[in-house]
């Protein structure tokens, strides 16, 4: 069972669509850059350091979404570091 708290008066359907619609935003982008990312795990906590390095990891990830797709975002990661040239061919497909 699951509860929400909303001040909207919806019909049920365009009440399920509003919470599909926000599952979809955090399995979409916030469990990716959970899992492949290690967001969870990231020790910045002072300053502006938090906000920064997670426009950065953003940033990285609209990336290596864009590029090549038919290959997985973690093994896109992966060859990136071990290949400078891989790493080349994934930044030069920016637009």
């Amino acid at each position: 069972t699951r509860y929400y708290l909303s001040s909207a008066r919806l019909s049920a359907a365009a009440f399920a669509k509003a919470v599909r619609g926000h599952w979809a935003i955090e399995n979409g982008l916030h469990w990716v850059l959970d899992t492949t990312f290690r967001e969870d795990e990231a020790r910045a906590r002072k300053d502006h350091g938090p906000e920064n390095l997670a426009i950065i990891r953003k940033l990285a990830l609209n990336v290596l979404k864009t590029a090549r797709p038919t290959i997985s975002i973690r093994r896109k990661r992966k060859r990136s570091g071990w290949s400078d040239a891989f790493a080349r061919s994934v930044i030069g497909q920016m637009r």
